[in-house]
Parts: structure tokens; sequence; C-alpha cells
């Protein structure tokens, strides 16, 4: 039996971690298949608050790790397939059938963004590939950029790397966007952005210095081409990381988890939510940190609160 079970790491599950270990509540943090989170995959971090000359997003993540280790939390390998929100205390169950009982739960499992399943992408994410104009837009000041989407958010990026790279190529696999009209209009005003409509990407060309293009086929009329570019940015959308909750806990129409307004909590008392997993708009390591001490602080003070 524990006081708190964190369901991922990653900064939010890394800051809870911490927070509720200096209040003596020991926590356990279940790792997950990739501990560290997203920021595992970052080569270097720029904008989290204390690295004046950045730090690589493996070392900020063994940091914070070791933090809440020497504070008291305890770290298990595993994934979590399934949880029993339905009394307390709650009741998790591992891959392999381990089951593990917790008066809290926080959720941090963050959220995966979808990718393109094209060659060579898995092997450039953070060496020319990313999913996060704002945290490495900085890197391509002066370069040649693709933004693959046509969504709000495909424009958002666009129009925020246009301030560092010499060019912004938006590709999208249709003849039409799928963004707002004002997002559409917003982007198409921006000189620096170049529209490559109808293609579909098939592979990301690289050489021993990363990324070199980004390999389309022109659905018109079925012929390849090639996009000259230094980097290619992923902006197709993110899938939260939910399904082992089976729908026990509310979301919004995209599947994030919902919480009570200024608060980390979800629609079942004593389940609380950080990180990605609820944040469908900021996406930062620094914002998933604040969110993991709010939800270490709502937990302890729920934990308080039952036990007076």
């Amino acid at each position: 039996m524990y006081n708190t079970i964190i369901i991922g790491t990653g900064p939010a599950g890394l800051t809870a971690a911490i927070y509720l270990g200096r209040a003596n509540l020991n926590p356990l943090v279940i790792e997950g298949i990739q501990p560290g989170g997203q920021l595992t995959t970052t080569t270097e971090v720029e904008n989290f608050p204390g690295f004046p000359e950045g730090v690589t997003g493996p070392e900020l993540m063994d940091n914070m790790r070791k933090q809440a280790e020497r504070f008291g939390a305890t770290f298990r390998s595993g994934t979590v397939v399934r949880v029993d929100a339905s009394r307390r205390p709650f009741t998790l169950v591992l891959e392999g059938g381990a089951e593990l009982k917790a008066e809290t739960l926080i959720v941090s499992t963050g959220a995966s963004a979808k990718k393109l399943g094209i060659p060579n992408e898995l092997e450039h994410i953070g060496r020319g590939v990313s999913t996060c104009a704002t945290c490495d837009g900085f890197f391509f000041r002066g370069k040649k950029v693709v933004v693959v989407g046509g969504g709000d958010t495909a424009m958002e990026e666009a129009h925020f790397l246009s301030r560092f790279a010499s060019e912004v190529f938006v590709v999208h696999r249709r003849s039409e966007l799928k963004a707002s009209r004002i997002m559409q209009e917003r982007a198409q005003a921006n000189g620096k952005i170049r529209w490559l409509l109808d293609r579909t990407p098939l592979e990301v060309e690289a050489g021993d210095k990363g990324v070199t293009g980004l390999k389309v086929v022109r659905n018109d009329t079925g012929l390849p081409e090639t996009i000259e570019a230094d980097g290619i940015f992923l902006a197709i959308g993110h899938t939260p990381n939910t399904a082992f909750l089976d729908g026990q806990l509310e979301t919004d129409e995209l599947g994030y988890l919902q919480v009570k307004a200024g608060t980390s909590e979800t629609s079942v008392p004593g389940i609380f939510a950080c990180g990605d997993v609820q944040d469908r708009h900021y996406r930062q390591a620094i914002t998933s940190a604040g969110s993991g001490c709010i939800a270490a602080l709502d937990c302890e003070r729920f934990l308080t609160a039952e036990a007076v």
C-alpha cells in the first residue's frame, strides 16, 4: 500500500515526486516504456530556467530523478495496463499481472506526438526532426524548415518558425487546409511561408550531418520531389496517453484529462493529473514541471484532510 503512486515520469511526474518526497509521503513512480518522457529525445534544452548554457534532455531528466530519489521517492519499471478507479485504495495492474494499491494517484503519462510513419523519421527525432517548434525553432536560425500539417497547430508552428528560419515550407497531403480561417489568413500573410499542398511525405532524407530534406509525392501527378530543408517539424497532432484508464476519468473531446480549474483534480477524488496528459495547449517542460508541483500539493492536502 502506497500513499501515492505517480504514473509516468517526465518533468511533471518527477517534480511531483520531488515535492511528495520532501513531504515524507514516499511516493512510488512507475516509469513506463520511456523513462524521462519526451525530453529524453531532445538533444538540447535551452529554455529551462537555471541552465544559462543549456542542458541536454536526458541530463535534465536524470538530475530530476536523482533529486526525487534523494527525498525518498522510489522508482519501478513497468507499464500500467489497467486502473480500478471505482474505489479507494485504487488498484493498478502492471504489464505481467503485478498489482499495486495506493490511496492516491497522480497521472503524468504525457501525450505522444503523432508520427508520419515514414523511413528515417524516428531515427532523426532530435536530430533535425522535431515535434515542437517552440522547443527547437531557435536552432534553425537562418535555415530552411518544413512544417508537416494543415491544422491550426501547423499554422501556429509555421508562423513561430518564421521568426528564425529563412524559409518555412508547409506540406499538407490535401489541397485545402484544415485550419480555421483566421489562422490560415495569418499564415498566408507571412512572406516567409511557402505552400506545398496536395503532397504526401514519403521519406526523411538525411546525410552525415543530419536532415537534408523531405521527399514527397505530388498527389495530382504521382511524381516524387525533394524539398531541401535543414529541419522537419511534425504538426499533425498529439494523442494523450490515457487508454489504460478505460474512460474512468473525464476527458475533453480530444482525450485530454479534464481537471478542475486552478487545480490538478480529476473527476475522481484522489486522482490528480499533471503534464501533457491534461495540457493540450502549452506542452513545455517548465509548464509540465509547474503542473507537477500543483499535483503534489493537491495530493498532499487531500491526504492530510483524509487523516483528520
